[in-house]
């Protein structure tokens, strides 16, 4: 698997969680971590946004079909490996991840928070971590950086 974080800050250990275990699947290809424009900190509260774009693999298989009805052609067709929907059991099934708070056949969203008491202060702050998984895509461009293009 290829992970790529280079529009991550590091920010978010449920983010890391996740990360983790997408990487432990054997049906992924690429996984993008980037942070969401929303994230932002307050004297009482930290909220920390993030989105991950997963890139399935993909297996190709012969079809036999006719062109014209008349000529026997062998086409390759591409198929993933997993989708959205089976990431979603897959993430389920893991202790310390479960069900996401929110999904749909585009994305999948989990919100955690945890109370932080440093010990230095007598006040903690709160932590609101969202996290959005999205399906990316790579598509073979001209002109697109590394050759990939990842849209979400």
């Amino acid at each position: 698997m290829d992970l790529d974080t280079a529009g991550w800050s590091g920010e978010g250990d449920f983010t890391q969680l996740l990360m983790d275990a997408i990487g432990g699947l054997g049906s992924v290809a690429l996984l993008k971590v980037e942070d969401a424009p929303a994230s932002r900190a307050d004297a009482g509260f930290s909220f920390i946004s993030n989105e991950l774009f997963v890139v399935f693999a993909s297996t190709t298989r012969p079809v036999r079909t006719r062109m014209l009805g008349i000529v026997p052609v062998v086409r390759r067709v591409s198929e993933k490996c997993m989708t959205l929907g089976g990431l979603e059991s897959a993430l389920s099934a893991l202790d310390g991840i479960g069900e996401p708070d929110y999904h749909d056949e585009t994305m999948l969203q989990y919100l955690r928070t945890q109370r932080i008491v440093p010990p230095y202060q007598t006040r903690g702050y709160k932590l609101v971590e969202l996290v959005r998984v999205y399906e990316g895509d790579i598509r073979p461009t001209a002109g697109v950086e590394n050759g990939r293009n990842i849209s979400g």
